[in-house]
């Protein structure tokens, strides 16, 4: 069966884009972003995409359309472009839904923390989601080449991310795609449901 023609494109400022947003992250994070944030996280990560300079920002989104549908979604950053963004915009968009989104960061901060040993000069892959009906048919790979160009732009020497323990198709996804395991996280304690690897790739 052909492939079908996929568009890798950058993500634009509009609401409905957000939408899809917040439903590929919640997606790629198996869940955690509704918990976090409540039944309403997609209209609130929404509202924050438009926003620049923060880590559920437009300009950090590439998109993969169909025809006129959105399939998949990728989004990273930098290291630095990291350190430089702001909590406002998703703190404003949360309203009074914060107090639940302090209390579940608070729950879970070392595993946030992860995010702040981004290595400098590593180019961050925040999150990776596709369609069920698309997967296995390349939009993944094209996302990935799309992350290596940006990459690359913003002269970073590798790309990084954190992934489940306990999500192994999409780990075998990303040593298929070259990435090796570089540590885990935690290093010593033994908590096999809150496991990640950090996988990197130079490029």
């Amino acid at each position: 069966m052909d492939k079908p023609f996929i568009a890798i494109r950058p993500g634009n400022p509009t609401y409905d884009e957000g939408l899809s947003c917040g439903h590929y992250l919640n997606e790629a994070a198996e869940g955690f972003f509704r918990f976090m944030i409540g039944c309403q996280f997609t209209q609130i990560i929404a509202t924050a995409y438009t926003q620049p300079n923060h880590s559920y920002s437009f300009q950090n989104v590439s998109f993969a359309q169909k025809d006129s549908s959105i399939v998949g979604m990728a989004l990273g950053f930098t290291s630095e472009q990291y350190r430089r963004f702001s909590d406002k915009p998703l703190k404003e968009a949360a309203g009074s839904r914060n107090f639940q989104m302090k209390a579940v960061k608070m729950l879970f901060a070392p595993m946030f923390r992860i995010i702040e040993t981004i290595d400098d000069g590593d180019f961050y892959l925040l999150a990776m989601a596709i369609d069920k009906d698309l997967r296995g048919k390349g939009v993944g790979s094209s996302l990935m080449k799309c992350i290596k160009k940006r990459a690359r732009a913003n002269g970073s020497a590798r790309i990084s991310l954190d992934v489940s323990a306990n999500n192994k198709s999409a780990r075998q996804i990303y040593e298929n795609w070259g990435m090796t395991i570089e540590s885990q996280w935690p290093k010593r304690l033994p908590l096999p449901r809150l496991r990640f690897y950090r996988m990197v790739k130079e490029i």
